[in-house]
């Protein structure tokens, strides 16, 4: 054993009983390190929520704006469970508009404030700024939410031309959704 591969193990055991003792390792603080700063959520702002939405996007099959004769995939909508990070369902998103609704009824919508790329066959990173929620639940006070560790639902690979117009087609993915509230 190298003396690099010994300091490497110990570290890693002095800060995993450091957890153990603080109780950190049951529900680390989720960093926005690592995102681009298009997406970031502004200062002044903490974590109030975080969740696993899985489910699908519809996209249909229709002419391209301001292109004649040309075509394209354009998102209809999400219909996601939207689970805590037991893996409990603890709310739904679906849309339009875009509505993120807890098991308690809170509900919110929002605007979208940025979009990054997340690799190929992932749809982007993105940041919400959260309207006033309906309802009192998990949803009241929120200010943003942070769509993040994407993957999959990207538009359908397949063609999309004038003979598939009005087609719809249902892709899968999942992501990241963290909820923020103002300090």
């Amino acid at each position: 054993m190298t003396i690099l591969h010994t300091l490497g193990v110990l570290a890693a055991a002095i800060s995993l009983a450091a957890c153990a003792g603080t109780g950190m390792n049951k529900s680390m603080v989720y960093s926005q390190a690592g995102l681009p700063d298009a997406v970031m959520v502004p200062a002044g702002h903490r974590v109030a929520l975080e969740t696993v939405g899985a489910g699908d996007i519809t996209y249909e099959c229709r002419a391209k704006a301001n292109a004649p004769g040309q075509h394209e995939w354009v998102f209809v909508g999400p219909d996601a469970k939207l689970m805590d990070r037991s893996g409990k369902q603890i709310g739904k998103y679906f849309g339009p508009p875009a509505t993120w609704e807890s098991m308690d009824g809170s509900k919110l919508t929002g605007a979208q404030v940025a979009v990054a790329p997340n690799g190929n066959g992932n749809i982007p990173y993105q940041l919400v700024k959260a309207n006033p929620a309906m309802g009192n639940g998990a949803m009241q006070g929120v200010s943003y939410i942070q769509r993040v560790a994407t993957r999959g639902g990207t538009a359908p690979a397949m063609a999309c031309g004038a003979s598939s117009m009005g087609q719809k087609q249902v892709v899968q993915y999942q992501a990241d959704y963290i909820f923020y509230r103002p300090m």
